[in-house]
């Protein structure tokens, strides 16, 4: 029996993802421990059990999944050397610990795809800014990604002047060629300790430049059946060579003579993802609970086309949640929102996604640029 008390599914991070997780497990009685900082966080009104801890600290780490039969993560900032531990102690930690060291690291990861014959762009490793303006000054344009600590556009910087290179992170980067790419697409691959695997299909991905987010998520993506089917292979030579259990977005540039080349991987669910919840026959958090469980992979394949669109706090400023034109959009046919249960918008804050469905992707466009003219977050203000 893997279900209910027989089994203790423990997750560190309490974020939408780990929400999302919950959502799905609560299907499969499966019940769900969470751990981080805060139980204001969105897994903290639906966890079956939720403690407040650090999960990037040791002992902590340790206190919370020693009791654990399987231990996952929602963000791959947490201390390695506690999963380590723990799984020697025993527990199914998945991914593997060994795999969130090096995905922790974008310069190690880019050795493993170097190593591994994977695609990617041409790069080099700097250990701080006097090496980075030494090396390549004068050579713009190029990308500077912090080895360390980045995530949802965090930690990377484009460089194409003096001034740029001036007022680069003073920290070991990697250095990347400013690749002309045509589109930015995405796989999720699952794998469960039997080495089964299953590919989602390609989602595209637009990106806020200001804010280096996705904004726009289409499926299916518009590229030839060549790409596509390339672009699945890819994925799962990545998550077997990484002999990795778990779910794996795989996030791709798409030059402009249809070469893929991998920009980085994330081992767990994802942002480029979240379509799935109403896009396909199975939802990327199902998938990843069935594959870290060794349960039989569902069924990928697209139903019906869709767009995900990201629901980001206003500029307003910060405070209460209030969502604007929330009644609007749900009146419109195959909108789908999800709010992440944040108490306090911030700017730029994810706070929530809307899916749009429709019969096809043009349709689902259209709908989808008026969920994001109308559906605005912004802080509550008494006016008593």
């Amino acid at each position: 029996m893997w279900y209910g008390d027989f089994l203790r599914l423990g997750v560190l991070g309490g974020g939408q993802l780990g929400r999302m997780l919950i959502q799905s497990a609560i299907s499969y009685d499966v019940h769900v421990y969470v751990m981080d900082i805060s139980k204001s966080y969105p897994c903290g009104k639906i966890a079956y059990e939720f403690t407040e801890g650090n999960i990037q600290d040791y002992n902590e780490v340790i206190q919370f999944g020693k009791d654990m039969d399987v231990l996952t993560v929602e963000i791959e900032h947490v201390n390695v050397e506690a999963l380590e531990e723990l799984e020697k102690r025993g527990v199914r930690v998945y991914p593997q610990p060994r795999v969130l060291r090096m995905i922790q690291d974008k310069g190690l990861q880019k050795r493993f795809y170097q190593e591994n014959n994977i695609p990617t762009a041409p790069f080099h490793l700097v250990d701080n800014r006097d090496e980075l303006i030494t090396k390549f000054s004068n050579q713009y344009p190029f990308v500077q990604k912090a080895r360390k600590g980045g995530y949802d556009g965090k930690g990377v910087y484009t460089i194409n002047t003096e001034k740029d290179l001036a007022e680069a992170f003073d920290a070991p980067s990697v250095i990347e060629e400013k690749i002309p790419f045509k589109k930015e697409l995405s796989v999720l691959v699952a794998r469960n300790s039997e080495g089964e695997m299953a590919a989602f299909p390609v989602v595209e991905c637009e990106f806020n430049p200001s804010l280096n987010l996705v904004e726009f998520l289409f499926t299916p993506a518009d590229i030839t059946p060549a790409v596509e089917e390339k672009a699945k292979e890819i994925a799962k030579d990545v998550i077997t060579k990484l002999d990795m259990v778990g779910l794996l977005a795989v996030e791709f540039f798409l030059t402009q003579e249809d070469e893929l080349l991998v920009n980085e991987v994330a081992p767990r669910p994802h942002n480029s993802g979240h379509h799935t919840i109403e896009c396909s026959n199975i939802s990327q958090f199902e998938q990843h609970l069935r594959s870290i469980l060794n349960l039989p992979l569902g069924n990928t394949d697209t139903v019906i086309p869709g767009v995900m669109v990201n629901l980001l706090g206003g500029e307003e400023g910060s405070g209460k949640a209030l969502y604007q034109g929330i009644e609007d959009v749900m009146k419109i046919k195959g909108v789908y929102v999800h709010s992440y249960g944040k108490p306090e918008t911030k700017p730029h804050r994810k706070m929530g996604h809307v899916t749009i469905t429709d019969t096809s992707i043009e349709k689902a466009k259209e709908k989808a640029r008026i969920v994001q003219n109308k559906l605005n977050i912004v802080p509550f203000i008494d006016k008593r």
